[in-house]
């Protein structure tokens, strides 16, 4: 097919390509082609071009660009999905609807084993969902974030990709040598990278399954000599016989946002000299810092000042309420 090119000397194909695009006149649609020391870039608007490449159009036939089919061109809508590996997750109430989008996601050129839907909330102590299976087959896969992989079954623990520049950015904060206690760490999304940066992490979950997942992911990212998987209550990681991990850690992790205030007094039990404590929250927009802020505070009692550092909104979480983080520095009086 014969289209307006822009002909330019090779070595300043990138430069004209660039500026074609700020133009809004680059075509997509066809393949930019390479004829000896020349380049021709396809444009969609030959009289829209910035002047400089005026005399530069020439007609030339050129290959349609082969895109990607999608879900959004198959429906005629932007669906709203979420990728878990090769999963992907539908928030959908209509059930032809969902079915409809699974069937577009199935058909696109997205990589996906699996379609399913949310059918219930998180519920119960292990924070766990229940699910319709719209295509494929099964609830495991392998989730991989910023350079490292997650095993994970959906339905038997809690994950969310959608907090992985959070998490991204805590474990960017650890330096080597630190004792780190992620209190509930699921299948080791902050573990893990930090163990990878050079910490000794204790890591605790009351969900069995996420602790299997955990030592596999350990294994999986080379960082299992560094990284110890505690099945049980947190609270027991102090209440041992022998003190267990009580004044060692250089750092806390505190993802539990519902309930982590119930916590706050083996976080504290767990803090060495020096400790860094990241605490999530769920709370109104209208103070959405205050109360975290308080209960840790009132946690500390007179054994900890407590400097807050960072105070992080994370997302919206429902509306008028934010999930926040606060990230404390607890040093002793």
């Amino acid at each position: 097919m014969s289209v307006p090119c822009v002909a330019v000397a090779r070595e300043r194909g990138e430069t004209v390509r660039e500026r074609l695009a700020d133009a809004g006149v680059l075509d997509g649609d066809h393949e930019i082609a390479v004829d000896g020391d020349t380049i021709y870039i396809p444009v969609v608007d030959a009289d829209g071009i910035p002047p400089a490449f005026a005399d530069r159009i020439v007609e030339r036939d050129a290959a349609e660009r082969d895109r990607p089919q999608t879900p959004a061109a198959i429906l005629g809508y932007e669906p709203s999905l979420e990728r878990l590996g090769d999963i992907v997750i539908l928030d959908e109430d209509d059930g032809e609807r969902a079915s409809e989008i699974a069937a577009a996601v199935m058909d696109s050129d997205l990589p996906c084993e699996t379609v399913l839907n949310r059918a219930s909330p998180i519920e119960g102590e292990l924070r766990v969902r229940r699910w319709d299976v719209l295509a494929g087959d099964g609830t495991e896969t392998i989730h991989r974030e910023y350079g490292h992989e997650f095993a994970l079954d959906v339905a038997e623990v809690y994950f969310s990709p959608r907090l992985a520049t959070e998490r991204h950015r805590v474990v960017e904060q650890v330096d080597p040598g630190e004792a780190v206690v992620d209190m509930f760490a699921g299948v080791g999304p902050y573990a893990i990278p930090m163990a990878a940066r050079g910490a000794d992490v204790v890591a605790c979950d009351l969900n069995e399954t996420a602790i299997a997942y955990l030592r596999e992911n350990a294994e999986r990212n080379g960082v299992a000599d560094r990284v110890t998987a505690v099945a049980g209550d947190v609270r027991d990681l102090v209440e041992r016989g022998d003190g267990g991990y009580a004044d060692t850690a250089d750092r806390l992790v505190m993802n539990l946002p519902h309930s982590a205030d119930e916590f706050l007094d083996t976080a504290v039990a767990l803090a060495g000299d020096d400790c860094v404590l990241h605490y999530y929250d769920i709370q109104h927009e209208d103070d959405p810092f205050g109360p975290g802020t308080r209960a840790i505070r009132a946690a500390a009692g007179d054994a900890y000042e407590v400097a807050v550092e960072t105070e992080r909104v994370v997302r919206s979480y429902a509306p008028h309420e934010y999930n926040v983080c606060l990230d404390v520095r607890l040093t002793p009086r």
